[in-house]
């Protein structure tokens, strides 16, 4: 038995209008967190937001940018997670420095939960609801309630290393017709969910973990999807940040610094930008003339 890893994968309850995702992060989880020295709790609960951020990514049909935000006005003010169609993902959290164990909503205080849609094409859509619960992933089924209004259950864990979500829903009526055989369905499946320990989420194939949640069911499981971080920040965008500022006000940071320095929040890493550069890109911005080559040292 191998534990599965980097990977999303859809299921689907046979004779029933119920599906399921579960996902599974290793690496692709510490490589987002390698550059930031989280503590322990604040790990966890940033993976956690990691894997919920991947299921949602699949309940959309989409082709773009979802971002999952956890704000509020406690130690742990900001988790935040992009999620694209092809399921590569960036994390990133903000903390005071008397971030300690506790309850999640001791840590976030009074805070919301933020799920932000990005499509190619369309307009972007935003939903709001209060992080009101003990748990992240009963936030999350109050969303799809208020907002989506389709029932939603979620089971979360993580331990600092691997990051693994589970997700069912209740589809719209199609194959069963009556409302309540949807519902005693939707109560058996959820019930025997209901059984999931957090070590068989973290440590379990997902294979065998479906069939030890649900053998009694038939269950169509599709293929591994890949998961993996990516951060999308580069010398380009940085400049373009740049243009947009008021050019004394980057001339006055010149004149102090030397430079002009533009982190990532998400993978910590700098760009500098000399005089010469500075010049280059507001000259590109007004004229449009030198290349991305001239304006980029």
């Amino acid at each position: 038995m191998i534990r599965t890893d980097n990977t999303a994968q859809r299921f689907l309850f046979e004779n029933t209008d119920i599906r399921g995702e579960i996902v599974s992060l290793n690496s692709s989880y510490i490589d987002a967190l390698a550059s930031h020295d989280y503590p322990e709790v604040v790990r966890r609960l940033l993976g956690e937001l990691i894997a919920s951020a991947v299921l949602l990514s699949t309940t959309l049909k989409f082709d773009g940018l979802l971002t999952l935000q956890a704000r509020g006005d406690g130690p742990l003010n900001l988790l935040m997670v992009e999620c694209t169609d092809q399921r590569s993902f960036r994390a990133v959290a903000q903390f005071r420095e008397d971030v300690i164990e506790a309850p999640l909503r001791a840590l976030v205080g009074k805070a919301s939960l933020l799920i932000t849609v990005d499509p190619v094409k369309g307009k972007r859509y935003q939903g709001i609801v209060p992080l009101e619960k003990e748990s992240l992933a009963a936030s999350l089924e109050d969303y799809f309630a208020q907002s989506v209004q389709l029932q939603t259950r979620l089971w979360l864990a993580c331990d600092g290393q691997t990051a693994t979500g589970l997700l069912l829903q209740a589809l719209p009526a199609s194959t069963e017709l009556s409302q309540e055989i949807r519902s005693e369905s939707w109560q058996r499946i959820t019930s025997l969910a209901e059984t999931v320990q957090d070590a068989e989420l973290l440590e379990l194939d997902h294979e065998t973990l479906l069939f030890r949640l649900f053998h009694e069911e038939i269950v169509r499981v599709f293929e591994h999807e890949p998961v993996r971080f990516v951060c999308t920040c580069s010398r380009q965008r940085s400049a373009k940040i740049i243009s947009t500022l008021d050019r004394q006000e980057v001339d006055a940071i010149i004149k102090e610094e030397g430079q002009v320095a533009m982190d990532c929040q998400f993978c910590n890493h700098q760009y500098t930008f000399s005089k010469e550069d500075i010049d280059a890109i507001y000259e590109h911005r007004f004229n449009s003339g030198p290349s991305e080559k001239q304006q980029l040292h």
